[in-house]
């Protein structure tokens, strides 16, 4: 069974630092572009990813409310996609989920949108408060 499973969440100060982990099981990551997604309190889940890596790692894209705070990379041989969240902001409150697209496509670009994305994990709470 292909899942993905998401960790590394928790309650940091405004301005703090987070590591989400996305690790893979039941299938290898290899030739998946992985994206990452979040649901604010009250909301639904956004349409376009927070940030998207290609398969090869080589393409990401980043949302525009976390651009240069937040980096996303991957190890295949980990099974595991990261996200570090830097200089984090209350907005920054969410459960973040993680999700794959079988994929080879080298830019992931036009791709991180929500319903290109399968096999969603089930959320890691990201809570930013004094």
């Amino acid at each position: 069974q292909l899942q993905l499973v998401e960790s590394g969440g928790g309650l940091v100060q405004p301005g703090g630092s987070l590591r989400l982990s996305c690790a893979a099981s039941g299938f290898t990551l290899d030739g998946y572009a992985i994206g990452w997604f979040r649901q604010a309190p009250g909301k639904e889940r956004e349409r376009e990813g927070i940030s998207c890596i290609s398969s090869s790692g080589g393409s990401t894209k980043y949302a525009d409310s976390v651009k240069g705070r937040f980096t996303i990379s991957r190890d295949n041989a980990k099974n595991t996609v990261y996200l570090q969240m830097n200089s984090l902001k209350p907005e920054d409150t969410a459960v973040y989920y993680c999700a794959s697209k079988l994929t080879r496509i080298s830019t992931v670009q036009a791709m991180c949108v929500l319903p290109q994305f399968r096999n969603w994990g089930q959320g890691t709470q990201v809570t930013v408060s004094s």
